[in-house]
This record gives C-alpha cells, structure tokens and sequence, in this order.
C-alpha cells in the first residue's frame, strides 16, 4: 500500500513503483491511482536491449521496454542517455476513451510531465552517482567454498592445459593490459578481461544447450592519453557454445564478439585479442618476448591466512604487441607492450581484507615488476602482500612486502561514485636498486561497472638517474567505496 519494489542491484536492473490505494483491489476501487513508475537500468546497453524484449510484472500490469502495456493502453517507452534508463509517467485507470478535444491538454500535461521527469532525473542521477557497487570482498571472499576445489598449496602445472579453463574452481581469468603507441606518438592504454565464475561445484545434466552452472563477464577498457578520455563497457552471459565459453585447443576465450584467441602449444603463445564496443574497436597481435613466471610459492599465490584462500597465478609480462583500435571510427594502427594475468581460485580475500593495490611495471631496461598489497581495513597491507621483479632473461627474485618501499602521494575523487582513490606512488626496492615515481597517465580511470575500481595506464620515472621515460605499466584499485 503505497510502495512497491523489487531490487536486483548490480548486474541486471531495479524497478521503483510509487503508487496510492490498493493495488490487490484496483478493479474496485475507484480511487486507486499509480501516480509514479520509475525504472531505473544501471546496466551496459546489452542488457538493457535483453530487458527491452522481456516482459516483467508490475501489480499484475506487464511492463515492458517498448511494447505497449494492454491492461490499460499504457506505453513505457526506455531509452539509455549515458548507460541509464530513467523513466517517469502518471496515468489513471479511470478507463476514460481521450476524445481529440483532450490533445491540447494531453499537450501541455505531455510537456509539464517532461518537465518533471528531467528535474526528477536530476536528482536520481546525484544519488545513484554515490553508489560503490558490489564488494570485492564479498564477490572474492571464502563464504561460498563447498564442492568446490580449493588452492591450498603448490601443484604441477601443465601446459597447453592450465592456459585453458578450471570449472571445478569458482572464480577464474584471462586479464591483458598494456600501453600502446600510434606511430605519432600518440599513447593509449587498454585493459581487457574475461571472467569466468562458477554457480555451482558441479554441471547439471545437460538437458539443453542452455543449461550450464557457468557465468561469463568481460570488462574492455581504453585510455585516450592525448584526448584525455576513457572508455569502458561491461558484459554478461551464461556459457554457450553461441554466447560464452573457453577451451583449450584450439585455445579460444570468448564472450560473444569479444575473444581472444591463440597457440597455447608454442612457449611464445601468440594470442589476438577482438573486443568492440559502439566507441571503441581493439584487435591485437600479442606475442610473449620472455617464459611465464610462475606468481607466488611455485604459481601458488597466497591472499590470506586460511589454507585455501589463495590462487594459482602465473603471468607472461612482456608481450610485444601491434595491432589496429579505433576510436568513434577513427583508426589507428598501435604497437607497445602487454601483460598477461592468468589467476583461478575459489577463495581469496578473508574477513578484515577489503580490497588490493596491484602493479604491473615494465621497465625501459627489460625488466618487469609486479606487485600486490592486500588491504586490511585499517589501510595497512596484510602480511601475504607480495611482489617481483624479472630480468632481462625472465629470471625473477620474490619480493616480501618487507623488501620494498610504496608510499602514496596524492588522491583523486572520482566525480561519479564519490569514491577517493590514491594516485601517484614512489616505489623504492633498494635490493635492487630502483627508486620510481608512479603517474597515472590521466586521473580519470575508473571502471563503473558491478564492480567499481580504479585500473588505468601509469608512467613510471626513475627518481636516481632522473629519465622521464623510464618505463611504462598498469595499476588496480579494487575495494575503494565512498564511505571510506
């Protein structure tokens, strides 16, 4: 009596209804008026096309995207202005048949009602821009475990095989970043990441080709360093042959016309990656210039206290890589450098860890770093935070969080979520004798996706020998909320 609403935060939608009277006796009541029905999408334009062709029930009426509502006559029409949908419309169920003697009228409430839904989406607009998204400690957290296998400590590897999926894990994923250069000189960024998540330890009987315990989300991401603009997309699907999936050989991950493909059978392991969006289009050459490292006790990467709450992780971080993007149409032909991530786990982050900072550097002089701080809610890096540097031969030397130096020298506020983010970082190995100066290529970087965090392209510069171009990589910010 009075509100309605049914919430499915996230991934997919939230309907608001507002109504006066009883809606369980409308036929009735003849004083039963549904003043208000607002429906907000957060979601990328795929979704909101999926939902634009479903149907979904609202106090018996059938709400849909741009189908006519047959009870009464009434129309919702969505549309997507920047990646949301707000839709505001009064209407009576009075039954009254509108002669042409109410057009001038219908007019003026036509524009009045226009006027309101702007004003209204306004300040919808203020309140959903402080929402953080889910948490990637619940999301990465060790309450979902049963039947499903665990990392609980060092394992042969074997390849072509661990370069393809690990069902019987719940979270997986195939992660590239790398900086770009156009022959101008012009620099980009791009990230591009295909999850794999598991409902269920095990796959139900295989009634149709769309039964599957199997999600797939992709997250693509560009920076344009010169125009300052970044550009990022979400998508979802269940596995199908048609939709999702991955396999081995011929090695191939892919969430519709996102994929990338591959030899795993060659130690180089060439990889193309496809991913488009309405803005945006990548396709990339990538091939590794070094072996994979092994991340961690032999791949085995431990993120908590708790047996089992690890990873196995190994990466290729250097891969040379060429290729064409184009931007609103606009082609550029690209080469630079990639990073691979490969890490599948059930559990990783445990009570009191609420996020982590993590780097991939490649330095002018053929080295790589990477490194991870696990962060406790207090802001301090949990003891497992770890690191490495790689030679020129792919040699690495682990790096406890003891070893190294990271401080943090400034923030910036993302103007969407409200959420404070570092930026800019000094990192100091004297084992090795580097001491760095970390730049973000441009502030705004942020992914507002399910998840919202901060993954963007840095410069690195060498603080010793004071050489602007001392190397080039990618940080993440995950677990930054606005009430931080």
């Amino acid at each position: 009596d009075g509100l309605f609403s049914m919430h499915v935060d996230g991934y997919f939608c939230r309907f608001v209804c507002i109504a006066s009277g009883d809606p369980s006796s409308k036929s009735t009541d003849p004083g039963y008026q549904s003043s208000i029905i607002r429906v907000v999408f957060p979601a990328s334009d795929r979704i909101l096309h999926f939902l634009q062709q479903s149907h979904y029930s609202l106090f018996g009426s059938t709400c849909c995207g741009d189908l006519p509502i047959v009870e009464d006559g009434k129309k919702l029409t969505c549309f997507s202005p920047e990646r949301r949908v707000k839709v505001s419309e009064s209407y009576s169920r009075s039954g009254m048949k509108l002669g042409k003697w109410y057009l001038i009228p219908l007019a003026i409430l036509c524009f009045l009602t226009i006027t309101t839904w702007i004003l209204l989406a306004r300040n919808e607009v203020g309140i959903e821009k402080k929402d953080s998204g889910l948490k990637v400690s619940d999301l990465m957290g060790d309450g979902i475990q049963e039947g499903f296998s665990m990392a609980t400590g060092p394992r042969p590897f074997h390849f072509p095989e661990d370069h393809g999926p690990h069902p019987d894990f719940r979270n997986e994923w195939w992660y590239y970043t790398g900086n770009l250069e156009a022959p101008n000189g012009r620099r980009f960024g791009y990230q591009f990441t295909l999850f794999r998540n598991a409902l269920s330890p095990k796959s139900p009987e295989k009634l149709s080709n769309w039964r599957t315990n199997q999600i797939y989300m992709g997250h693509f991401a560009l920076t344009d360093v010169e125009e300052n603009r970044f550009f990022f997309s979400e998508r979802f699907s269940r596995e199908n042959i048609e939709l999702a999936g991955s396999k081995t050989k011929p090695f191939r991950v892919w969430l519709e016309n996102w994929e990338v493909t591959g030899d795993s059978t060659k130690d180089h392991f060439p990889q193309t990656i496809r991913a488009k969006t309405e803005k945006v289009e990548l396709e990339l050459e990538l091939t590794s210039l070094k072996p994979f490292v092994l991340q961690g006790n032999q791949g085995h990467s431990q993120k908590g206290s708790r047996p089992g709450n690890a990873s196995y992780y190994y990466s290729f971080t250097r891969m040379k890589t060429q290729g064409v993007l184009k931007i609103q149409g606009t082609p550029f032909q690209v080469q630079g450098h990639s990073w691979m991530d490969r890490e599948w786990s059930t559990s990783a982050l445990e009570e009191g860890q609420i996020g982590w900072d993590w780097f991939a550097l490649q330095l002018s002089d053929g080295r790589e770093i990477m490194l991870y701080q696990i962060r406790l809610e207090n802001g301090k890096p949990d003891s497992t935070s770890k690191g490495v540097v790689v030679d020129q031969n792919g040699k690495k030397t682990p790096l406890d969080w003891n070893d190294l130096k990271l401080e943090v020298l400034g923030s910036w506020t993302s103007p969407e979520t409200g959420v404070q983010y570092p930026s800019g970082w000094t990192l100091s190995i004297p084992s090795e004798n580097l001491n760095f100066q970390i730049n973000p290529l441009i502030e705004n970087q942020e992914l507002r996706t399910s998840v919202n965090y901060w993954e963007g392209a840095v410069e690195v510069v060498n603080l010793l020998e004071q050489k602007k171009n001392s190397g080039r990589g990618y940080v993440e910010l995950t677990g930054y909320r606005s009430e931080n």
